[in-house]
């Protein structure tokens, strides 16, 4: 039976929505080949426990470990403990320590391969912080995951980002790190639309994106065996493409920019992205189908899957950047993979209900409701509560 329902429109009428029909997308048959694809993996708050919405994070495990297994189960590699986890928005330390840990024995488990984020959010940004407390900060978390066993992504640090003073303060604290991991990571450059407190990252305050790709690559070129490429998401395709092509051989350029995945990820005659991007939480049955086009030569396919997502991802993505968890999370509870809509830090707020209403269509326009029943008596739920069409 076709489902419809009444969304409020950007004006704040009414209208009659109908969905079309589910779309059954093909599971993967075997690993992607053609390019590497991280998908950033959200964290499911525990609804029923009682703590302070501010102060603590209370995890519900078995939701949040499924949605990994759902992830591996589509050939993803999982981004853990990184920003669409909210880390440093709502996720502190002691709980990613747990999520790391955790998320690592169930890898190893299911067969399915995880990076997790190590970074400095232990340490408070202030003025009495120095480049030695970032540096052993670093080392702390960088020890945790790789006594572990697992792999790091380093994270983009708020409190170098404070303490620098020089782009030479960067490069001594990435070359003091580099020169001690174990095995090569991923690095990870954070754009200040996502993150206010990492703006002049790289280069020592100033926002000229040019010098901050300088100092950047500089400290790869310096530690090419340390690195095994870098995230850069910073939404423009431009600068993501002038870096990729300046990179040393072997070492991968991780698209994160949820504006333009789709082209950078296809590439170009000189050279294509992998991938580590917080929308392929949200829009991974189709990514997956994209991937497995791309693998068999079929570009056709892979745009007819991954175009229409785009729109979807600019809108769960638009400003304020930082509020795109609260999109994340909702579709999959729309998608039935949690049984709430609750965050970590009450961050389900973040967005308003004509942002969800203009979600839940576009989401439905890329084939990404699985259960239009379910995802209409949900999205009736939020409406009810906002007082809309009572």
């Amino acid at each position: 039976m076709t489902e419809s329902l009444r969304l409020p429109n950007a004006d704040g009428t009414l209208a009659t929505y109908t969905l079309r029909d589910p779309v059954t997308w093909p599971a993967p048959d075997a690993p992607f080949r053609s390019r590497v694809a991280y998908a950033a993996a959200h964290v499911v708050a525990d609804a029923l426990a009682t703590v302070d919405p501010l102060a603590d994070q209370s995890i519900d495990w078995d939701a949040t470990l499924a949605y990994r297994r759902h992830l591996w189960s589509l050939g993803f590699a999982v981004a853990e403990a990184m920003d669409t986890a909210q880390r440093g928005m709502g996720l502190g330390w002691d709980a990613a320590r747990e999520l790391i840990a955790r998320s690592i024995g169930e890898a190893r488990a299911a067969g399915g391969v995880v990076a997790c984020g190590a970074g400095t959010d232990h340490l408070v940004p202030n003025e009495a912080v120095t480049l030695d407390d970032v540096i052993a900060a670093y080392e702390e978390q960088v020890g945790y995951v790789e006594g572990l066993g697992g792999r790091v992504i380093l994270m983009a640090s708020r409190a170098l980002a404070r303490a620098a003073r020089s782009a030479d303060d960067y490069r001594r604290v990435y070359g003091r790190i580099l020169s001690q991991v174990r095995r090569p990571v991923i690095l990870h450059w954070l754009g200040d639309m996502f993150d206010p407190q990492l703006a002049g990252y790289w280069a020592g305050g100033t926002r000229d994106v040019g010098d901050a790709m300088d100092v950047c690559l500089d400290v790869i070129r310096a530690h090419t065996d340390r690195v095994d490429g870098i995230k850069i998401s910073l939404l423009d395709a431009d600068r993501e493409i002038e870096m990729r092509r300046r990179l040393p051989a072997g070492v991968r350029m991780y698209t994160g920019d949820d504006f333009n995945y789709d082209r950078l990820i296809a590439g170009d005659e000189r050279g294509h992205s992998d991938a580590l991007l917080g929308i392929f939480d949200a829009i991974a049955p189709a990514a997956a189908a994209a991937l497995q086009a791309l693998d068999r030569g079929d570009r056709t396919t892979y745009d007819c899957a991954l175009a229409p997502t785009v729109p979807l991802s600019r809108h769960i993505f638009r400003r304020p950047t930082y509020a795109y968890k609260t999109g994340v999370v909702f579709l999959a509870w729309l998608n039935g993979h949690q049984s709430h809509f609750r965050m970590v830090g009450g961050a389900e707020s973040w967005r308003s209900v004509g942002h969800l209403a203009e979600l839940f269509r576009l989401a439905d326009a890329a084939g990404l409701l699985r259960d239009p029943a379910l995802a209409v008596a949900r999205m009736k739920q939020v409406l009810a509560v906002a007082g809309v069409g009572a």
